[in-house]
């Protein structure tokens, strides 16, 4: 069958080579009974091709089924899809078939299978790889024939490495993959569509069809659409309904385009999971860093009231000095303490400073490393393992760093 005739039969709008593409694979991989992954956007559109395949397939008089993994409580999902016994748990007065049961010989288009927990996962492998599979609450096997389509918007890599989707359950559900383009990527056909959903809702409402001067068809078309179609369908059935004016400008479009337009910029996107890759002595460089800057500032303040005392007690020669002293302190690491500052304010005979003090504190990071590891180390009385818990490294890292600075 060609691709436009399959575009015309399942109602798909657009040209685009990416999205000409995909339908040409689902065409193609329908006669088989491999496996299909179909991946791509929230909104692109995805559920159309799990059709194409079964209408295409020796399996077109079968059960097709939808399920939406991420709509199905936890507690549930295997009851949903594998069925249970009566009595299996509670509330189960009484035997159930699942979807792998009802819709043998047909295809199951399973939605949003990233979501699935990673108990099922290990059930619909089995699945996947022997065609058997156990109801809640039973030791007998059942056997099905059943043609898996999955999909889903989030990045598999990722949801592996976290420890959320099986590898194994990947390879085997990815045999035949299947890209869906966004709409950012096919931006010739933004157009085409919204002239769809305007003589649609026209229809449906019963006004005259929008219109779109060539500043708003350029406006609409930039637009970034992180909803994708869905979005398109959604904005454009609100003007619709609110704008009273049927010819709209880019003026009127701007109102019901969040963000605007140039949204279509990359970006950096980190999945809500913000990881920071810093090593323990860079934490504790940062925090030593943020010590020396709080003792500076307070070191100002306190030279700034020795300065007002000894300049209201007539001692300008004495300003001067602490002037001088607080400047060299920034500049060299050896700084005076109290008792060196008294000293020099003595020989200036500019009289003593009391109820004055000026802080004396050691900026060298390593010498701060080995305190905090001794004081860590006395206070859980030699035992490295809870000395390490609260340095907040690991044991081998304290280990390593007791040998390095020939801490006993």
């Amino acid at each position: 069958m060609e691709i436009q005739t399959l575009k015309q039969r399942f109602g798909i709008i657009g040209n685009s080579t990416l999205l000409d593409r995909a339908i040409d694979i689902a065409r193609q991989v329908a006669p088989t009974d491999i496996s299909v992954f179909i991946m791509g956007e929230s909104g692109t559109g995805k559920e159309v091709f799990p059709k194409i395949v079964h209408q295409l397939s020796a399996r077109k008089h079968g059960s097709y089924i939808a399920v939406n993994c991420g709509a199905i409580p936890e507690g549930t999902i295997d009851s949903e899809l594998f069925g249970h016994e009566k009595g299996s748990f509670t509330g189960a007065h009484e035997a159930r078939k699942g979807y792998f049961e009802v819709a043998n010989g047909g295809t199951i288009f399973l939605d949003e299978v990233a979501e699935l927990p990673l108990s099922t996962q290990v059930r619909l492998l089995r699945v996947l790889e022997t065609g058997e599979f156990f109801k809640v609450g039973s030791s007998k096997v059942i056997k099905t024939d059943v043609r898996i389509v999955a999909a889903t918007n989030i990045n598999i890599p990722e949801a592996i490495a976290d420890g959320k989707f099986r590898q194994d359950l990947f390879y085997r559900l990815n045999t035949v993959p299947i890209y869906v383009p966004p709409l950012r990527e096919r931006k010739d056909d933004i157009y085409l569509l919204f002239r769809k959903f305007a003589a649609d809702f026209a229809e449906k409402y019963r006004m005259p069809q929008l219109q779109l001067d060539e500043h708003a068809v350029s406006m609409l078309s930039n637009y970034h659409w992180d909803g994708n179609i869905r979005q398109l369908k959604n904005t454009t059935e609100q003007i619709s309904i609110i704008e009273e004016q049927r010819d709209i400008n880019e003026v009127i479009l701007q109102k019901y385009l969040p963000g605007g337009i140039g949204n279509d910029l990359p970006v950096l996107y980190n999945k809500g999971k913000e990881k920071e890759d810093f090593s323990e002595r860079d934490i504790l460089y940062k925090v030593l860093f943020d010590m020396k800057k709080d003792i500076n500032e307070l070191k100002k303040v306190v030279v700034d009231i020795l300065e007002s005392e000894s300049l209201e007690n007539g001692s300008e020669n004495n300003a001067q000095l602490i002037k001088q002293l607080y400047q060299d302190t920034k500049s060299d690491s050896s700084e005076p303490n109290k008792i060196e500052i008294q000293q020099r304010l003595d020989e200036n005979d500019g009289g003593p400073i009391h109820h004055s003090e000026v802080l004396e504190e050691s900026l060298s990071l390593q010498k701060k490393e080995i305190d905090m590891i001794r004081m860590a180390l006395e206070k859980h009385k030699g035992k490295r393992k809870n000395a390490a818990n609260e340095l907040g490294i690991s044991e081998r890292t304290l280990y390593r760093k007791i040998k390095e600075y020939n801490i006993k």
